[in-house]
């Protein structure tokens, strides 16, 4: 079970609720701080239920039977559709794509790819200052000097950036430079980095990892939402499975059990989820076709010389047409495809 604590509970009000549990015999329980609140799990107590609803202190309690309940659909307080991203709407009849480089590689790069998604349709930029490569030979990004890149074209562009955390300590400085938080597929367990965002303000795109199961996945989810970081949004990216054409298996039907359980916003990266871009537009299709809440895209204007996953990149002209195709198919299932939108910075020319 667990009680949802209405603010930030100093020590004596966290004993008072314990001594509570405590005179009914149940002293197994666990206090979670968040800075936006608070929620203690307790293991049995189902009769104190209604004791525990008429305090002030407590502002719900949910009974859960399993590692996650916060992000469960039954539990949701609010379903409505996630706005914290400035310029950017996940759920509801929304349709939102993010799209951008795979890496940070230069100033002019990176924003003369978000100027062309943005004038296709995309209402937010992706690209990756860190990058957590398989080979230590690899290119790893620019780190700082990349988030330094994606704060100067989030301001010449009004476009919001979505980059890669990959610790704990650099949380902050990441977050000045993005309007969202992306938890890679490397570190969707990593436990210490999600109670990290889950403390901050920033929103989250959490990323399944390759090889997490459908619980797993929402335990990370419910990792950051117990800190008080409810502005979460879920990423099928494909997971790994024994067929070698594919860089990964695509889950779509992942992406549809994730629509019943729970009331967090689902998007999809058919980009990672196949490793070969002549597949995306189909599977970009389908994600809409299933339910999915919007897409995010690797796009490069040169994928042939690009420093990661050139591959798997869409070009410029090629995302174009596939904004094009997906308008009508949005339209003839409800959906709005979104158009791009000022992030809530200034933009400046150039």
């Amino acid at each position: 079970m667990i009680v949802a604590i209405t603010k930030r509970p100093g020590e004596h009000e966290v004993l008072e609720l314990k001594e509570l549990l405590g005179n009914r015999g149940i002293v197994e329980n666990v206090v979670v701080r968040g800075d936006g609140c608070s929620v203690l799990s307790v293991t049995g107590g189902e009769s104190l239920v209604q004791t525990l609803e008429s305090s002030p202190l407590v502002s719900r309690v949910m009974t859960i039977t399993g590692p996650w309940g916060m992000v469960a659909k039954e539990h949701a307080s609010d379903v409505a559709p996630m706005n914290a991203v400035p310029g950017c709407s996940f759920g509801g009849t929304q349709f939102s794509v993010l799209a951008g480089p795979c890496s940070v590689e230069g100033h002019q790069q990176l924003l003369s790819v978000a100027q062309s998604v943005k004038e296709s349709g995309a209402v937010g930029l992706r690209g990756g200052a860190f990058k957590p490569r398989t080979s230590p030979y690899a290119f790893q990004g620019l780190g700082h000097q990349g988030l330094e890149h994606l704060a100067a074209v989030r301001q010449q562009t009004g476009l919001s950036v979505v980059t890669e955390v990959m610790s704990a300590g650099e949380v902050e400085r990441v977050a000045a430079a993005a309007d969202m938080l992306q938890i890679g597929s490397r570190n969707v367990q990593n436990y210490r980095l999600l109670e990290a965002v889950g403390r901050c303000d920033t929103p989250v795109l959490l990323k399944r990892g390759m090889m997490s199961t459908i619980d797993e996945f929402l335990g990370s989810a419910e990792y950051i939402y117990a800190r008080g970081n409810e502005n979460i949004v879920l990423c099928e990216r494909g997971i790994r499975s024994f067929e070698p054409r594919l860089r990964n298996t695509l889950d779509l039907g992942a992406v549809a059990l994730l629509k019943r359980l729970t009331h967090l916003p689902v998007i999809v990266d058919p980009s990672h989820g196949t490793g070969l871009s002549e597949l995306v537009a189909p599977l970009a299709k389908a994600a809409l076709a299933m339910g999915a809440d919007g897409l995010m895209l690797e796009v490069h204007s040169r994928p042939e010389i690009a420093k990661s996953d050139g591959r798997q990149s869409l070009s410029v002209s090629e995302f174009a047409t596939l904004m094009t195709e997906l308008a009508p198919l949005a339209q003839v299932l409800g959906r709005t495809l979104g158009s791009p939108m000022t992030a809530g910075h200034s933009v400046s020319g150039g």
